[in-house]
């Protein structure tokens, strides 16, 4: 294409035209008009292409075709079409925009709805489940930590620094605990170990588990006003979740309510079995 037709294609670009709508009307204003396979030629696009754009330009007006020796030869409209066409465009985006204006507060409804779907947050390998277990004391408000864990598990990669920091921060939130554990010796002697940097008013109130009765590698923990943790320990696969829900912290907490009195109706049973 000549440098002039090349100005007035950019010119129609802006005008609201694809680049090779403009390529072809730009050619055929220099050509006065044409054959789709001299436009190919002028333009360096295959005929097939320029059957095509030629379709969209007479759509939108901006182009008429005719027969010429049996063939459809093609020509330019009045230029002041592509200035219909501009303002045709201005009008279907106000049209667009007033429709979007009226269906602006049924989408607002629905977006207040899907804020209340819960938050999911994944974490992988050992950095991650740190920063999980760092989340648990990350607020100031007091609160109490419910969870089941397998502690064994767990003190084998956090190391003793975190733990320190991490049960001292909790005691200066004010955050108390309950835990259901396996009753591995490491579980059974579990705050001993873990909370032996702070005060034992703080200690977690535990209840044991028969490990070979319930054997999991994992961690759940119900914290906060509406977190849930679940830490997975098994090899290869250290990865951890934060689901960020009130409706789904508050299940939990029912479901771990049950599980704590079934642990402690348990040990009952099994107390006076003994006797």
């Amino acid at each position: 294409m000549a440098e002039l037709d090349q100005n007035i294609a950019k010119k129609l670009k802006k005008s609201g035209l694809t680049n090779k709508e403009a390529e072809v009307y730009a050619a055929l204003l220099s050509l006065g008009g044409g054959f789709p396979s001299k436009v190919a030629e002028e333009t360096a696009l295959n005929r097939s292409t320029v059957y095509k754009v030629l379709d969209n330009l007479a759509i939108k007006g901006l182009v008429s075709e005719v027969e010429k020796r049996n063939k459809l030869f093609y020509q330019v409209e009045n230029p002041r079409n592509v200035e219909r066409y501009a303002q045709s465009r201005i009008t279907i985006a106000k049209r667009q925009l007033e429709s979007t204006q009226d269906l602006l507060p049924i989408l607002e409804g629905l977006y207040k709805h899907s804020a209340n779907k819960p938050i999911v947050r994944f974490f992988e390998g050992r950095d991650g489940v740190l920063q999980v277990y760092s989340d648990h004391v990350a607020g100031k408000k007091a609160y109490e930590m419910l969870a089941w864990s397998n502690t064994a598990e767990l003190v084998k990669f956090l190391p003793e620094k975190f733990i320190r920091d991490y049960v001292k921060r909790k005691e200066k939130i004010g955050v108390t605990a309950r835990g259901i554990l396996p009753d591995t010796e490491v579980d059974i002697n579990y705050n001993e170990t873990v909370y032996k940097y702070v005060s034992k008013k703080v200690w977690p109130k535990i209840r044991n588990i028969s490990n070979k009765v319930f054997p999991y590698q994992a961690d759940i923990t119900i914290y906060a006003e509406n977190k849930v943790s679940i830490i997975n320990f098994t090899r290869g696969t250290l990865a951890a979740t934060i689901i960020e829900d009130k409706t789904i912290h508050d299940m939990m907490v029912m479901i771990f309510e049950l599980a704590w009195q079934g642990v402690d109706l348990a040990a009952q049973k099994n107390r006076q079995d003994k006797k």
